[in-house]
């Protein structure tokens, strides 16, 4: 109706305009983006059930915070609104070799070049000659060898056999959980919860290659999603592989000076339809995820989403002046990070302080297996 469609259309003023005025002229310093988290509200394991993580529900128009639950979220959404996920699939990257001598080396698979052509980031590989062979901790007749070093850890490895590289780590495999989720290095009791819970419920993308999740999206249950539908909002589904780099400390002073990472992504054609279709109608468009968040906004402005392969290095940072994205569901994020730069840009600085000193004040959990945020 026509007064619904002109809500839709102030509402995507309101985040345009209230994100040109809270943001930071000239260089923004990396210590802008650091707080104190206390260690005990960084999140160990899932919730028991996906959708009862609690969400932080952020106003930009009335600068108002709240308090919920996350499956109340369809609650908060309007008919029309379009929600972007993220269906790519978490690889079980993480691996273990040894030595002829017994040494331990920690592995994490990057990507496969060719077949049995792995690049790698070995960890206590220490001097080992290039040529030396190695072998799967969990797969001792699959044999790796050391065939290049490289910058900050990254190794090729030759890997015996037939088998694509998705198949032998799924044999051999543990979820590439970050390291601030502390699990024993040989094995660990929770290694089959993470397994499920370390994934989207909607994850279909046909080549697994990601090497973290797009945690945004774990609180997602199937229950959730058909509410969701209910509500008349249209889901639709981009690709974005994460690599390692969406990790990447920041270590230099201002954000301006930080190399960002590439990754790939895809737009299908059903996807680029609906957009194109909200865009016309004036519809608000929701990132499920800082991930969905970076396609979206990689697509130039003003101009029609379109099918596409392709891969992006966008930083999003402020000032930033938004592109499509009208809403965002996201995590909680690590301090000095790109991805809480990401949400300084949606909601300016002050208010980043304030939300996040809030969460930490009532207990929320931080971080992948963490509570999330809604921002709208």
């Amino acid at each position: 109706m026509p007064d619904d469609a002109s809500h839709q259309h102030r509402a995507r003023d309101v985040w345009t305009e209230r994100n040109a005025a809270s943001t930071i002229a000239g260089r923004m310093k990396t210590d802008d983006l650091d707080f104190h988290l206390p260690p005990e509200l960084i999140a160990q394991t899932p919730t028991v059930t996906r959708s009862k993580s609690r969400l932080l529900h952020y106003r930009r128009d009335e600068r108002s915070i709240d308090d919920r639950i996350f499956e109340q979220l369809p609650g908060l959404l309007r008919a029309g609104d379009v929600m972007v996920f993220n269906d790519a699939r978490v690889i079980p990257a993480r691996f273990v070799l040894k030595k002829l001598t017994g040494g331990r080396v920690e592995g994490l698979f990057l990507h496969e070049r060719a077949p049995g052509a792995w690049t790698v980031l070995l960890k206590n590989v220490g001097p080992t000659p290039l040529g030396t062979t190695l072998h799967f901790a969990d797969a001792p007749d699959v044999a790796v060898k050391l065939v290049r070093r490289g910058d900050e850890g990254e190794c090729d490895l030759e890997v015996s056999g037939s088998e694509p590289a998705t198949q032998v780590l799924q044999r051999v495999g543990r979820m590439p959980l970050p390291p601030y989720i502390r699990r024993e290095k040989d094995g660990d009791e929770r290694d089959d919860i993470d397994r499920e819970r370390y994934q989207t419920v909607y994850a279909r993308s046909t080549e697994a290659r990601s090497v973290a999740a797009p945690t945004a999206g774990l609180h997602f249950t199937p229950e959730v999603l058909q509410q969701i539908d209910a509500c008349g909002v249209q889901r639709v589904f981009v690709t974005l592989h994460v690599g390692m780099g969406t990790f990447k400390p920041v270590t230099v002073d201002t954000l301006d000076a930080h190399t960002m990472h590439r990754e790939d992504y895809s737009i299908s054609s059903e996807t680029a339809v609906a957009l194109n279709r909200a865009k016309t109608d004036g519809r608000r468009i929701i990132a499920v995820g800082t991930t969905a968040c970076r396609v979206l906004e990689s697509q130039p402005a003003g101009a029609s989403f379109t099918p596409r392969h392709d891969d992006t290095d966008i930083f999003i940072r402020p000032p930033y002046a938004w592109r499509h994205v009208g809403a965002l569901v996201t995590n909680f994020h690590l301090p000095r990070s790109t991805l809480i730069a990401l949400v300084v840009a949606c909601v300016g600085l002050d208010a980043q302080r304030r939300i996040y000193a809030h969460a930490i004040a009532q207990q929320y959990r931080f971080f992948s297996y963490g509570d999330a945020m809604f921002v709208e």
